[in-house]
């Protein structure tokens, strides 16, 4: 008699890092604020124009998981004058349910890993008194 092999589907565990539509709304939410109300306020009250490079926006983005927090420049004089350019500085990498790890992006332009396993109000609250994560 011959053997036959049978497949079978095992049952699927939850994801842990899949994220509802509505959690991603929100956290998009208190980002945008704590940006608004934290980062702008306290880093960019106002524009101020040089003969370099200046800050002319604070923002943020999500992209696969994460929520990078983004500083947009503008190039002051010379022939690239007017132009435009994103340069992030902390991100906010999602690792589970309410659990987040902190990023900072170094000088070489590699993330840098900093805290790890934070609930969001804490992770925002350590954006807001680590020096090392401010925009500059």
């Amino acid at each position: 008699m011959a053997r036959q092999k049978v497949w079978m589907k095992l049952p699927e565990k939850p994801d842990a890092k899949a994220i509802t539509p509505e959690e991603k709304a929100n956290i998009i939410l208190a980002c945008d604020r704590f940006i608004a109300e934290v980062l702008k306020s306290r880093f960019l009250p106002e524009i101020r124009p040089t003969e370099w490079n200046y800050c002319i926006d604070i923002q943020g983005k999500w992209a696969a998981g994460r929520y990078r927090f983004i500083q947009r420049y503008r190039v002051g004089s010379g022939e690239n004058a007017g132009e435009e350019f994103d340069a992030p500085f902390a991100r906010l990498s999602r690792m589970g349910v309410d659990r987040f790890d902190i990023d900072w992006m170094r000088h070489t332009g590699q993330w840098w890993k900093l805290y790890r396993a934070l609930s969001l109000s804490d992770a925002l609250h350590t954006l807001e008194h680590d020096g090392t994560l401010h925009p500059l």
